[in-house]
């Protein structure tokens, strides 16, 4: 029996565990090293007196039928509908609900609206940026004319696309890239776009731009069908009942139903190379500050590259220095618990006590530090212990391990954030807190600056370790959304039980604008 180690069990790590055990007939002994005490990686849901907090805000929606697919199996949709649906008479615009059914179970994915838009001078725009009445009326009259203009100029003299500035600019116009991408970007990455490549927009925006907006529209207006969504246009998501750690929670319990083992608290900090044969024989992991041992006949790993590099004996210098010097970005979380928000529901969206309808709010006010807002009685009504009479927040601050906000102790970092929403007029009195919590999350966001520039050296080195495959979105230092994360999980899996060296297929995903469109009916 082949005995495969998995280092790191979020999405990626999980997802291979359960595909090897499931398709290989008992044939791999599998075991997940797990740095931390939780399941899920960044795709955990934090419990905290009954209130749950997604870290990060986490839309299941994929193009990749093997993806939906492996969703739809591990949590099934919901036939009922769900609680505040059910109660305000809202339906799902994809599938039709059995009115009369009761909730079973809660191991169910629900259908919910999405709605995210951007606070800008204490409005409400539509994120991506609109061409409703609505956007015109709140920009004003000469800063959408200057707008327009500003974009016509951009489609006839395209720019070099040398940074993510350059790529926002060429899609936009200039005017609407310093009103809407220039600062939030900035925030985001604490790096000007200007610094930052132009693979990150390529990657995360997936060919959105106003002419992708145009095309929307007008195939809304003439009732397309089968019409092509870019990503961020979607209007409807999946999403686990009781938030996105429990379908990782889930598939570790099937992991382990299948004879998988899993071991928290358990670091790998070394793996020791075969100079031989150039395979990962050994994995060194500590665990209650003690080191223990692991043989490998294969590798999948999703922890940071940087680590993963750190940990390989005999690893050129250069090499080291690429990975060495990739970049992250970390954020905070503050769940805060209050009895109502000021913000008012001028949609026509039906919400519990009419609280705003969106699942974030992008904040692009230079006067704060806060970057973005989560509703969570938006994404679940089951991630709120009283969604009748409390509004469950959390507020987004991007930052680095080790800095400014990262060093705050959690009573002056919630201070800060109950203050940044007075400015905001998120609320009108302090006394509307009924609770909050602070949550750290590390290496959230891999960042395209510094030495990523050189990071195909870094990858065709690892690339030549035989039995050692990198997953995921630190596994590979790319933001990829969690169906990538399990794409590269999938092609792992495929080239282990098919023999196949080449790794190239593992690191496709998520590289090609129309990789999502291909089979890829729902």
């Amino acid at each position: 029996m082949k005995k495969v180690i998995v280092i790191g069990a979020g999405p990626a790590g999980l997802t291979a565990a359960y595909e090897l055990l499931s398709k290989s007939n008992n044939n791999y002994e599998v075991i997940i090293l797990e740095e931390s005490g939780a399941i899920g990686g960044i795709s955990k849901t934090v419990n905290y007196k009954g209130n749950r907090m997604d870290m990060g805000g986490h839309r299941f929606f994929s193009k990749v039928k093997e993806v939906n697919d492996w969703w739809e199996k591990m949590m099934p949709t919901q036939s009922a509908l769900p609680y505040d649906d059910k109660i305000l008479g809202r339906v799902s615009n994809i599938i039709s609900y059995n009115h009369a059914d009761p909730e079973l179970t809660d191991r169910v994915m629900l259908r919910r609206n999405r709605l995210s838009r951007i606070l800008f001078n204490h409005k409400f725009f539509d994120y991506p940026i609109s061409l409703k009445f609505a956007t015109i009326k709140n920009m004003g009259f000469i800063t959408t004319f200057t707008a327009g203009m500003s974009y016509v100029k951009s489609m006839i003299f395209k720019r070099p696309e040398k940074s993510l500035e350059d790529f926002y600019i060429n899609r936009f116009g200039k005017k609407l890239y310093s009103m809407f991408f220039e600062n939030y970007t900035q925030n985001l990455w604490g790096r000007h776009p200007s610094e930052i490549s132009p693979e990150w927009g390529a990657q995360r925006v997936k060919g959105l731009s106003i002419s992708a907006i145009l095309r929307d529209i007008f195939s809304k207006i003439f009732n397309k069908n089968n019409r092509k969504v870019e990503t961020s246009l979607i209007e409807e998501f999946a999403y686990p009942k009781l938030g996105p750690g429990q379908l990782w929670e889930i598939t570790a319990s099937e992991i382990e139903k299948l004879g998988g083992k899993i071991i928290f608290n358990a670091k790998a900090v070394r793996l020791n190379r075969d100079l031989n044969n150039n395979n990962i024989n050994e994995i060194i992991y500590i665990k209650d500050d003690k080191e223990f041992s692991e043989s490998a006949d294969y590798v999948i790993s999703s922890m940071p590259l940087k680590d993963l590099a750190a940990g390989i004996n005999d690893i050129p210098e250069n090499i080291l220095n690429i990975a060495q010097g990739l970049p992250y970005r970390d954020y905070m979380t503050l769940g805060v618990l209050l009895k109502s928000l000021s913000l008012k529901n001028e949609t026509k969206i039906k919400t519990i006590n009419n609280i705003t309808p969106d699942n974030w709010i992008y904040v692009h006010d230079r006067s704060v530090k806060m970057g973005r807002i989560q509703v969570f009685n938006n994404w679940s009504p089951y991630l709120v212990k009283d969604i009748n009479n409390t509004v469950w927040i959390g507020l987004e601050y991007f930052c680095n391990e080790g800095d400014e906000l990262w060093s705050m102790s959690d009573e002056e970092f919630s201070r800060m954030g109950i203050d940044e929403m007075l400015k905001l007029d998120l609320i009108n009195n302090k006394n509307l807190v009924l609770d909050y919590h602070v949550e750290r999350v590390k290496k959230a966001y891999p960042a395209y600056f510094d030495t990523y520039a050189n990071i195909d050296e870094l990858r065709a080195w690892l690339d030549n370790i035989n039995n050692l495959y990198c997953v995921g979105r630190n596994g590979q230092h790319r933001y990829n959304n969690i169906d990538h994360s399990m794409c590269t999980a999938f092609e792992a899996v495929k080239n282990i039980l098919s023999g196949v060296s080449d790794k190239s297929n593992i690191w496709d995903v998520n590289t090609e604008k129309e990789y999502h469109e291909e089979g890829a009916k729902k």
